[in-house]
């Protein structure tokens, strides 16, 4: 599950990363440095995400929690915030897009919560280096039958996985974090190159510490989300 997120500069990018983006002819550090930056991605807000299409690569702002082509309103995207990775090709929601539409999520860490209901606390995870982290993502076009103006509204999901040895330590799943040599392969590439790059998605050794309750509230911005706290 990933229901919070951050994206915010400078950004930090390993060398695998420099050399998989110059290949993508994408300059994506400019693209979030320039930004205003979002310490408290939401479900509904819009978030920046990498497409591919014939004419090139693009960074694009699109609403979070995907809108199949077919739904008759909005209101599922609360439900696809996320897609599975075990049936993210079978899936009613996600099977069109992920042979389709695939895209590519840049974060700079997110957010899982520990502990009872009622005294969760939260806690940001994160690249140990605070590198930028590219999770695998999915995007769809959908229009509004009720807009007639017929407007398109551009939505993504995220897709999770089993949780890594550190990320572990707070929940059962995270989201899948994909390899920056098989990037260009997952924007571009047929289904078996994608499920390929999903196999062989990024095992980076994540990093994590607790951040202030006042992240749970949507409305929350300000760096402070994303400073450690003592417990």
């Amino acid at each position: 599950m990933c229901g919070r997120y951050a994206l915010y500069g400078p950004v930090k990018l390993s060398r695998r990363a420099k050399a998989a983006l110059d290949a993508l002819d994408l300059d994506l550090v400019s693209a979030v440095n320039q930004r205003e930056p979002q310490y408290n991605v939401a479900p509904t807000h819009h978030g920046l995400v990498v497409t591919a299409d014939p004419k090139g690569v693009a960074a694009q702002m699109f609403r979070w929690g995907l809108i199949p082509s077919w739904a008759k309103d909005a209101k599922i995207g609360f439900n696809t915030i996320n897609a599975r990775v075990e049936t993210v090709g079978t899936k009613p929601a996600f099977r069109s897009a992920f042979k389709h539409r695939r895209c590519l999520v840049p974060a700079s860490g997110y957010f899982e919560w520990k502990g009872e209901p009622k005294v969760k606390q939260p806690y940001f995870i994160h690249d140990p280096a605070g590198e930028l982290l590219l999770f695998a993502g999915l995007w769809e076009s959908w229009h509004d039958p009720k807009d007639e103006a017929g407007r398109a509204v551009h939505s993504y999901t995220i897709i999770v996985g089993e949780a890594g040895p550190v990320s572990g330590q707070i929940h059962d799943r995270q989201p899948v974090i994909l390899a920056p040599e098989t990037w260009e392969d997952w924007l571009r590439g047929d289904i078996e190159i994608a499920k390929a790059a999903l196999d062989a998605r990024d095992i980076t050794e994540l990093a994590y510490y607790p951040v202030t309750k006042a992240v749970g509230n949507v409305k929350s911005q300000g760096e402070d989300l994303v400073q450690p706290i003592a417990l």
